[in-house]
C-alpha cells in the first residue's frame, strides 16, 4: 500500500493558497458557491493540463476514473462536465491571471544562479507540439489520421 504523498499533491504543496484566497475575496469568485469553489476548479484545471486532457469531458473522464484518490489529490469530491463548464464561463478569469502573475513573480524572485550554477540570464522556451487538424492544414503531412472531427 503506497502511504507516499502522490506527485499531484505535492506539486499543489507549492501553491500559496493564502494568497489564492485573498485573489479570490478580492474578485468575490466564491461568492454564493456551496459545492466547487475556485481553488477546486484551479485544481481541476491543473490535473487536465498535467494529464493532458484535450477537452471538458476528457477531464471528467479521467478524474472519475482516480475518483477514490481525489482527497489525497487535494480535491473535495468529484465534479460534473456542467458544473465545470459552468464555472469556467461564469468565474473572474482575473482571479487565474492574478494568481498566474504572482506565481511568475515567486519564480523570479529564485535566484537561478544559487540553483543551477548559470551566470546571466535563462531562458526557457516551450516545445510542445501543436496538433494541427490535416483538412485545414494540408501542409502537416506528419500524421497518417485526422485530429479534428467535423
Amino acid at each position: 500500500m503506497n502511504k507516499d504523498k502522490y506527485v499531484f499533491a505535492q506539486l499543489v504543496e507549492f501553491l500559496d493558497c493564502f494568497k489564492f484566497r485573498r485573489i479570490v475575496a478580492k474578485y468575490q469568485g466564491d461568492k454564493y458557491i456551496k459545492f466547487f469553489s475556485c481553488w477546486n476548479q484551479l485544481l481541476v484545471l491543473m490535473f487536465g493540463q498535467l494529464a493532458k486532457c484535450e477537452s471538458l469531458r476528457d477531464l471528467i473522464v479521467a478524474l472519475e476514473a482516480h475518483w477514490r484518490k481525489l482527497y489525497h489529490l487535494g480535491m473535495a469530491k468529484s465534479v460534473t462536465r456542467s458544473n465545470l463548464a459552468k464555472a469556467n464561463e461564469q468565474r473572474d478569469y482575473r482571479i487565474f491571471e492574478d494568481f498566474a502573475y504572482h506565481l511568475v513573480a515567486e519564480a523570479r524572485s529564485k535566484s537561478t544562479e544559487k540553483i543551477f550554477g548559470f551566470d546571466g540570464h535563462v531562458y526557457a522556451f516551450d516545445s510542445t507540439t501543436i496538433d494541427l487538424c490535416l483538412e485545414v492544414f494540408e501542409w502537416a503531412k506528419f500524421r497518417k489520421y485526422l485530429r479534428c472531427s467535423s
